[in-house]
């Protein structure tokens, strides 16, 4: 039932479609049945008024007029809309300057400080020295001037004898007491300075550099500063290299040592994996075959190979990438059998594709990921530490604030991007750390620079393995450690570097001179060089199987057989004759105490130990970024805002306002173009990052955290969106509703139409999505305004109930004589007036729950992980 209003001026119920006499005419208006007033200047009449309404700008409204001349007012609106997003999108581009440039200041005062420590430290290094070998002089001195006066024999005077007898001895005692005074000085610096020297800061307060102990950082309002904290980190890195000057060849007993000897503790577990007769199959195809071997903490290993021989397809095995494949055998970590996707946490994996945001500088990408894998109970300087380290190690100092750069946009070059590719691993102090081809594209030096940085990682204990195709020679001498895989998933040898020549060499197979072994070894797998043996390159993985007394798989029985005709005479190297069944470790005295070192600092730590930062903590890093990535994008959010407001100006001046239809026609063309819009707009927020995504959530990062600081940041065009439509329809087209009422009906469309752009971002390609995208919105509006379409589905269109509200919003404003008009369209349409609040909600509910849609689809569906893997190339 309809209420019922007073019929103005009107004395008789009528519909406009079918008279419209009993209007009163536009400009003018009706209080009574019987009474018409001319409208006044500064007001406005509309068509079946009964009292005239003000204008917002009285000067725009001469008298007689039938409507309100509002496109200054909107173009006002615009401009001051433009001038703020300008003056929003310049001054976040000056605030990230001014902050880079202040943390630069903040650093290179650090580094100053940092080496004028280090050379204050040395100069009193070498004072110490020089005064140790003062003093010892001065004792030798003293010690051969008492031995000549007691040498010296004199005839005593009988009265000062007995004086001078006890003054002798007072003066040794008296230069003894000097004497051990200054050996006790001497003792007791160098014991200082050997205790201080780990933890040695520099005090500037009065700009004087004094060495002193470290104290803990006060909480409060005295909290470290930016500038101590790079001080800090720099002295630390100082110190670093300085011992690695002094330690050039120091191996890895050889910091367990030295950290024995400063009772240090160790932080990083060690991971020892081992894996034993590793067989994967996809369908009937066997990628890797019975692979037996293990990768040890504290050794960089390479794998080697020619192409098709499975190198990637091993490093996702044993890291437990390959989900969709059937695997057999066992892979064990630290001797124990479990699945090692629980260590995820404590394990670094450098895809082959330099994974990175290309809208963010390097320094950013390195530290995003160490605020959210390493410890929450790490300080912040210490993380400073380790970030900085890494950009040090990488040598990525000159690029640090330049953006990575994508395809659109220029960046970092190819070598640079693929160091911060492999840093972004490194600044989480991974334990086992996995790289998929990182010196593929870099020149000879900085892939040498990139071994070295992990070889100072294995130092530390870290478990190196990375896959290698046809290393320089310098390079494989950069290597402890060689796996070398056939064709077909087989593994041909496992073992030091130093002993794979002594192995081939027992196998009739010597590298000739000038040539790279690794290069004549894979030409002999590739079948391009014969062996002067004549053995064949085939049989050399059950070589390896019968030296090392593994089972042979039966497919394999042929080449056994093949073997066994030609007799070969296999013999153990002395060198190898200890090795154990899984690899060809030197067995001495060093290695024996390393190993149970090894164990020793191992055993004690609880792998699950590492707490990372929580979800509401990850949302902060991650909001932060997002927000650095929109201020960058802020074209293509510009651009956005402009075609939004190039189709209000367009719709509100071709779909005039008609008062028989409400303004209906101009409602569906705004519903279908502020959706389109819309939802290709939301596309970019998932569909662009779907790798870097899958690699963050890999690692062990909160995808509810990433998934609500994506929307968190596009809630900033969901507000922005309905003003920048509605400046430009509202003042083109002036429906009778208000701007608010039109405004909150806006606002729950474009929330809305957000969350199934997410859905379609996410569950589809990105060609299908936009596909998706444009179709929809035309489809299910064509659904919702047709009379014939059942009841049932047009409630399931959000069309419908957008139109509905925009409906409903612009009928309260037509009483009075209008009643039977907006009762009978109402009717038709199948809308209630009262149900203005019920579809506002409807939308947003909507919106929810196709949130929930993606964010469930972005988590669970399988084609992610098939597309992190499908990335790699089965090498």
């Amino acid at each position: 039932m309809c209420e019922r209003h007073v019929c103005g001026g009107a004395d008789m119920w009528a519909d406009i479609r079918s008279t419209d006499d009993v209007f009163c005419p536009a400009g003018s208006y009706c209080p009574a049945t019987t009474e018409k007033n001319n409208c006044s200047s500064g007001h406005f009449c509309r068509l079946g008024s009964t009292s005239q309404e003000k204008c917002i700008i009285k000067g725009s409204c001469h008298a007689n007029q039938d409507h309100e001349n509002r496109v200054v007012l909107g173009a006002c609106l615009v401009g001051a809309l433009c001038v703020s997003l300008l003056i929003i999108y310049n001054c976040s581009g000056q605030f990230l300057s001014i902050r880079e440039r202040r943390k630069a200041r903040s650093r290179e005062n650090a580094i100053q400080l940092a080496r004028q420590q280090l050379m204050a430290h040395e100069g009193w290094k070498a004072a110490k020295q020089f005064a140790r070998r003062h003093v010892n002089g001065m004792q030798g001195h003293l010690s051969r001037t008492f031995s000549r006066r007691r040498s010296f024999r004199q005839q005593p005077d009988p009265e000062n004898s007995s004086h001078r007898v006890q003054e002798a001895p007072l003066m040794g005692q008296v230069k003894a007491q000097e004497l051990s005074d200054s050996a006790v000085f001497a003792a007791e610096s160098t014991n200082e300075i050997t205790e201080v020297m780990p933890s040695v800061v520099v005090d500037v307060s009065d700009g004087e550099i004094v060495a002193t102990k470290e104290k803990p950082a006060p909480k409060g309002k005295h909290r470290s500063t930016r500038t101590q904290v790079f001080k800090y980190a720099y002295g630390e890195i100082e110190k670093e290299k300085f011992r690695q000057q002094e330690n050039k060849d120091l191996t890895f007993s050889g910091v367990i040592a030295m950290v024995k000897d400063q009772q240090k503790e160790i932080t990083r577990p060690l991971l020892k994996v081992e894996f034993r007769d590793l067989t994967l199959t996809l369908g009937k195809k066997k990628l890797l075959r019975s692979i037996t071997g293990e990768l040890r903490p504290g050794h960089v290993t390479a794998v080697m190979g020619p192409s098709g021989a499975g190198k990637t397809t091993f490093l996702n095995a044993v890291t437990g990438k390959v989900s969709g494949y059937k695997m057999t055998g066992s892979v064990l970590v630290n001797g124990k059998q479990g699945n090692i996707r629980s260590y995820k946490k404590i394990i670094g994996f450098v895809p082959q594709d330099d994974i990175v945001h290309g809208n963010l500088t390097v320094e950013e990408n390195l530290w995003f990921s160490a605020k959210c894998r390493l410890s929450a109970k790490m300080k912040h300087r210490d993380k400073v530490l380790i970030v900085e380290r890494v950009i040090d190690s990488l040598d990525l100092q000159g690029i640090r604030n330049s953006l990575v750069g994508t395809v659109e946009k220029r960046g970092i070059s190819g070598g640079q991007r693929k160091r911060v590719n492999v840093g972004i691993e490194m600044v989480m102090e991974p334990s086992l750390l996995i790289l998929d081809e990182p010196t593929s594209g870099l020149d000879s030096s900085s892939s040498q620079l990139l071994l070295r940085a992990l070889r100072h990682e294995a130092l530390e204990g870290v478990n190196v393995c990375a896959v290698v195709h046809q290393p320089s020679y310098t390079l494989y001498n950069m290597f402890d450690d060689l796996i070398l895989l056939a064709k077909g998933g087989l593994i041909v040898y496992n073992g030091p570097v130093k002993t794979i020549e002594e192995y081939f060499t027992t196998l009739g197979i010597h590298v000739p001179d000038r040539v790279n072994p690794p290069d004549h070894y894979i030409d002999i797998l590739e079948g391009i060089v014969k062996p002067e043996s004549g053995i064949n390159a085939k049989h050399l993985p059950v070589h390896w199987m019968l030296y090392n007394g593994y089972e042979v798989p039966s497919d394999m029985q042929d080449d056994l057989k093949a073997i066994g005709e030609q007799n070969p005479q296999i013999r153990s190297s002395p060198s190898m004759s200890g090795s154990t069944p899984h690899c060809l470790p030197l067995r001495n005295t060093f290695a024996e105490e390393r190993n149970r070192l090894e164990h020793h600092l191992s055993k004690p730590k609880d792998l699950s130990s590492r707490r990372t930062p929580g979800i509401i903590s990850q949302y902060k890093y991650y909001l932060g970024r997002v927000t650095k990535q929109r201020l960058r994008e802020a074209r293509l959010l510009a651009v956005d805002f402009l075609i939004l407001g190039l189709a209000g100006v367009c719709i509100g001046t071709i779909a005039k306002l008609s008062d028989k239809s409400f303004g209906m026609p101009g409602y569906i063309y705004t519903i279908i173009a502020v959706s389109l819009l819309g939802k290709i707009a939301a596309l970019r927020s998932f569909s662009l990052e779907r790798l870097q995504y899958f690699r963050e959530r890999e690692s062990g990062m909160s995808s509810l955290a990433y998934f609500l600081a994506r929307d968190t940041i596009d809630h900033f065009s969901t507000v922005v969106k309905p003003i920048i439509y509605l400046s430009m329809f509202y003042y083109f087209n002036n429906p009778r509703s208000s701007i608010a009422n039109n405004y909150v009906v806006l606002l729950a469309l474009v929330y809305c139409v957000t969350g199934i752009g997410y859905t379609f971002a996410i569950c589809f390609s990105p060609g299908s999505a936009q596909l998706c995208s444009a179709l929809t919105p035309v489809v299910l509006t064509l659904l919702s305004t047709q009379n014939s379409t059942p009841t049932f589905l047009k409630r399931l269109c959000y069309s419908k109930w957008a139109l509905e509200g925009f409906i409903i919003g612009n009928a309260k404003m037509y009483p009075g004589v209008w009643l039977i008009t907006r009762c009978a369209l109402l009717f038709t349409s199948g809308f209630n007036i009262h149900n203005y609040k019920f579809c506002i909600l409807i939308l947003f509910l909507y919106g929810l729950f196709f949130r929930m849609i993606a964010f469930a689809a972005m988590k669970q569906l399988a084609f992610l992980s098939k597309d992190f893997i499908g990335y790699h190339s089965h090498l």
